[in-house]
Order: structure tokens, then C-alpha cells, then sequence
């Protein structure tokens, strides 16, 4: 894969610490990962706050999904040319000052524009920093690297999504969006410190970017984690309301709910990560059916306090380990626009977002309880599996390096 790097990278840079630039890195998806997950864990604050009702409060984690998804593809091509640090940097200052604009946002509808744009810069990010965390490390080590820099995303879950829940909670739920601004500056100070120059590709371009698209296996990789993730988010969305609601969990212990998610979500990754270096399609194949079990399983365990509890954390780990896999796959499947590639991941997990929270919603809509998400979502990673069977075989008639 020594084709995803440049000339200049392709020997494998030389960074004074790769542990830093890497850490420098996944603290970029500490704040994204903040800004993105507490809002769920918030959602009861946010309709009080607002004057909304829940599937309103809903509509923002959609909104800031539908950013993740434009912006991804828009901002990885237009900054193709740009150096991946500079790139970087400017997509850590857009999400800073985007998420501090949500912080005064008056009103409902402004608080739908601040999180669209404070969810432009994400997959972009995130598509940077996989391709610069591959390109640190030996080929074979790739998986393992990504899953360093979206440990990020799954390390807030744990730390940063229930202080900032407890925050919103005890001082008022704007106060998440001072929080996240602060993460996104200690980022930009990092990756500014840590993370080596690198050249952009000198054929890089808006069209050699795009191209990713006229690729089929990229197409199917995007849709098995439209579909398959789905589920994840369909539950992760209306937690708070499960956990209280079905199995009696007090509101003051849903941060501790929320880590419980997080942990899992640390666990899987690293899981995740190890399995893709071994066999990315034998992930996808392996994991998508355990989270359908594990969805359908939460949705019996959720009506005992302590089931609902252990399930939370299993629901976070399968959930999680998908992630380095798809990543992988989209490098693997479109080795000369890995900025692209790379960041249309999590624009695919944010339509996943969007999909979830809008399928989650609707069935509570319909009177089937807190539970019937996570049962859609079963469904979804069934589906999902059936997605990334068709890109095994299509592979196997075609192979990746034709």
C-alpha cells in the first residue's frame, strides 16, 4: 500500500515521535468525539433548554450528521493540493470556532445552522489523519495506526462525553460547546508541535480525488457502513431515554452510562483494529453479524438494571470494532485519493448517524418504545452484512489491484 503515500512519505516518514503525532492526532477525535456523542446524553437538557420536543432535539444530531456527510468529500478535495499538516490544522480551527458559534446560538433554528457547520470539518479530519497515521508506520501496522488516531473518538466516550454530560447536567448543557472549543485549541497546539510536515502529492488534485468515485468497491465499502452502523446510532441516540425509561436508571447515573459506552467503544477499537490488520474483509464478515446479536440482545437485557448496563458496554465494543476495517477497506480500495477515500468513511458513519437517529425517532414516533431502536438496528447490520458478502464476491471476480 505503499501507493496511498506520496514520493516524498512513501519511505515511511520520519517524525520525531510517532507516539505523540499520533496521540496529536486522536486528540483531534477527543473533541469531535465530545461535540458529537454528549449532545445524546444532553438531549433531555437541550429540549428543556430549546422548547422542543424530542424528535426536534433529534433534528440537531441530524444536522450536525448532514454537515459531516457534505463536508467530507467538499473539504478532502478542495484541500487535496494542501500539505496534510496544513490541511489538518485548518480543519481543527473551522471545528473550533464552529462549535463556539453553537455555544451563543439563540434560538432552534440558528442551533441547526452552528451544528451543520460545526460538522463540515469532521470526515475531513478524520480522512487527513487516518492518511497521515498510515503513513508513519510499516504498511503491515496500518489498522493499528488508524485505530490509534479513532481511539480519539472512542477515548471521549469515556473521559470527555460523561464530564461534559455531567456539566451540561449540573451547570447548564451550552457549557459542552466552551468545553470542545477548548479540546479543538489543545489540538491545534499538538498537531502544530507533533505532527511532520508532509508534502501533498504533486499529481494531487480536486479531479484525481474524485475520482475514488467512479470505484465500486468505494460505493460498497460506504454502504456497508451507511447500513451496518446505523444500528449503533439508532441506539446510541436515544440512550438516556432507554436507560431511564425501560430500566429505571436515575438521570444522575447516565454519565456513567455514557462511559460504560465508552469503554467499549476503546475495547472494540483496539479489538477492531488488531483483526483488521490480519483480514479487513474477514472483520466485516465477523462483525456485523455480532452486532446485530448484540442490538437484539440489548433490546431484552434493557429492561434490568444490571443487564442494561453490561449490554451498553458489549453494544459500544462490537459497534466500534467496525470502524478500522471500513477505513482500511476505502485506503485499499482507492489507493491514489486516500484523503477522499479516507474521509468518506465518516461521512458514511454520519449518514449512519442520521439514518439511525431519523429510523430510531420514528419508531418511537409510532408508539413501539425506547427499545424498538435497537431492534431496527439489528436489521440494519443484517443488511449490512449482506452489503460487504456482495463486495467479497465482487472482489474475488475483480480484485482490488486491477
Amino acid at each position: 500500500m505503499s501507493s496511498v503515500l506520496s514520493p516524498s512519505t512513501a519511505a515511511h516518514t520520519k517524525a520525531p515521535n510517532v507516539g505523540m503525532a499520533i496521540f496529536a492526532l486522536a486528540m483531534g477525535g477527543v473533541g469531535i468525539g465530545v461535540t458529537e456523542f454528549t449532545m445524546m446524553g444532553l438531549l433531555k437538557e437541550v429540549e428543556q433548554g430549546l422548547g422542543i420536543s424530542t424528535p426536534e432535539a433529534g433534528h440537531l444530531i441530524s444536522a450536525y450528521a448532514v454537515g459531516v456527510v457534505v463536508g467530507a468529500p467538499l473539504l478532502a478535495a478542495v484541500g487535496a493540493r494542501l500539505p496534510r499538516k496544513k490541511l489538518a490544522l485548518g480543519l481543527l480551527l473551522f471545528f473550533t470556532v464552529a462549535n463556539l458559534t453553537s455555544f451563543i446560538a439563540p434560538d432552534y433554528g440558528s442551533m441547526l445552522v452552528s451544528r451543520f457547520a460545526a460538522g463540515l470539518p469532521h470526515g475531513a479530519f478524520f480522512g487527513v489523519a487516518a492518511v497521515i497515521a498510515a503513513s508513519l508506520v510499516p504498511p503491515a501496522r496500518r489498522g493499528w495506526a488508524i485505530s490509534m488516531v479513532m481511539a480519539g473518538l472512542s477515548v471521549s466516550n469515556v473521559v470527555g462525553v460523561p464530564f461534559a454530560t455531567w456539566l451540561g447536567q449540573t451547570f447548564g448543557w451550552r457549557l459542552l460547546f466552551v468545553l470542545v472549543g477548548a479540546i479543538g485549541l489543545l489540538a491545534l497546539a499538538m498537531v502544530w508541535k507533533f505532527v511532520p510536515f508532509q508534502h501533498a502529492h504533486p499529481d494531487a488534485s480536486i479531479r484525481r480525488e474524485l475520482g475514488a468515485l467512479k470505484r465500486l468497491q468505494v460505493w460498497l465499502a460506504l454502504l456497508v457502513g451507511i447500513v451496518g452502523f446505523g444500528g449503533f446510532f439508532a441506539t446510541y441516540t436515544y440512550i438516556a431515554h432507554t436507560m431511564t425509561a425501560v430500566a429505571g436508571i436515575p438521570s444522575a447515573l447516565i454519565p456513567l452510562v455514557v462511559a460504560l459506552y465508552g469503554l467499549g467503544m476503546v475495547a472494540g477499537n483496539i479489538v477492531g483494529g488488531r483483526l483488521a490488520d490480519k483480514s479487513v474483509m474477514g472483520t466485516l464478515y465477523r462483525v456485523l453479524p455480532a452486532i446485530a446479536v448484540a442490538l437484539v440482545a440489548y433490546a431484552v437485557a434493557a429492561h434490568w438494571q444490571w443487564s442494561a448496563m453490561v449490554m451498553v458496554f458489549v453494544v459500544g465494543a462490537s459497534g466500534s470494532m467496525l470502524i478500522p476495517a471500513l477505513q482500511t477497506r476505502l485506503l485499499d480500495a482507492s489507493p491514489d485519493a486516500p484523503s477522499l477515500a479516507s474521509s468518506l468513511n465518516h461521512a458514511a458513519l454520519n449518514v449512519a448517524n442520521a439514518l439511525g437517529a431519523f429510523l430510531g425517532g420514528l419508531v418511537i414516533a409510532l408508539g413501539w418504545g425506547f427499545v424498538a431502536p435497537a431492534l431496527v438496528g439489528a436489521v440494519l447490520a443484517v443488511l449490512g452484512f449482506g452489503v460487504a458478502l456482495l463486495s467479497g464476491l465482487l472482489e474475488r471476480r475483480r480484485p482490488l489491484a486491477a
